[in-house]
């Protein structure tokens, strides 16, 4: 195991590079002494600590045809896109079993990042027991207008990505010397102001909970922030970075299974590519 921080991006279902990255990197049996995942990130954390090959992938694709797993009919009917029942339920516990009892076996510290939405900011969950703690998996990957809040100890949660999309900070204070970031934006992308439209929705939606608002707003300049940080670090040899070379046509919601395909075999491509060059950093 690397004394090391692994950062997972989210994306939605862009998540599906990141699913082919942690494939590669279970296949060469390469773990992280802490890892920190944002919204699909987060997913994708847990299928990498169980150690199962493949299922991060199965996940998004297997159930797209089914209408309780993301649909406009869940979202009206339950108030979340993506079914909260199947998802976290249904899913891990009988359709495509987790295996709880190797993640139980991960020596290092695993976190799921999400968005505490009456203050704002970022919370760091850790993830002692996947059944117990899978609300927080939950609250991580909840994305704003389309997902209910998620309760927490009292308090309400969303999207991570909302406050931190990428928490390298957060793993280097943790004393994590060595970094690396899984980022599901291809390179050069630059995050765009929030639509009008949806600025409005969410200042509406979350009436009571004026900060959800502001952070859409001020989003893309925290995300081009930190983009530029890690780029930085990277070019100064301190952090190790596996991101698209280049603009895929994958959307957040995307059904296409194809595309999704060819996004996986390119994050599993990306990552070996860059395996002997990524093995020296981290051992230097």
């Amino acid at each position: 195991m690397y004394q090391a921080g692994l950062i997972l991006e989210g994306g939605g279902m862009k998540g599906v590079y990141t699913a082919g990255v942690i494939d590669f990197f279970l296949d060469k049996g390469i773990e992280f002494s802490s890892v920190y995942g944002v919204s699909a990130g987060a997913c994708s954390m847990c299928s990498y600590l169980s150690k199962q090959r493949k299922r991060a992938l199965d996940v998004c694709i297997d159930y797209l045809d089914n209408r309780k797993y993301c649909s406009l009919e869940s979202l009206l009917t339950t108030g979340d896109l993506f079914n909260v029942e199947m998802c976290y339920h249904l899913i891990p516990e009988y359709l495509n079993p987790y295996d709880y009892d190797t993640f139980n076996q991960y020596k290092g510290k695993a976190y799921s990042v999400a968005t505490d939405i009456a203050s704002g900011r970022p919370e760091y969950f850790r993830i002692r027991d996947m059944r117990k703690d899978i609300d927080k998996i939950r609250a991580s990957a909840s994305l704003p207008l389309v997902s209910r809040n998620v309760k927490i100890n009292g308090k309400y949660y969303l999207d991570g990505g909302i406050s931190d999309s990428l928490p390298l900070q957060k793993s280097i204070m943790d004393g994590n010397r060595k970094n690396v970031v899984v980022m599901t934006k291809e390179t050069g992308y630059e995050k765009g102001p929030v639509g009008w439209l949806s600025f409005w929705l969410t200042k509406l939606r979350y009436w009571r909970y004026p900060r959800v608002a502001s952070m859409m707003a001020e989003r893309h300049m925290h995300y081009n922030e930190q983009a530029a940080y890690i780029e930085r670090l990277r070019k100064s040899g301190e952090v190790f970075v596996i991101r698209p070379k280049k603009t895929g046509n994958v959307g957040r919601v995307e059904k296409d299974v194809k595309k999704l395909k060819a996004l996986y075999r390119q994050g599993y491509a990306d990552a070996k590519m860059c395996y002997g060059e990524m093995k020296r950093f981290l051992e230097s």
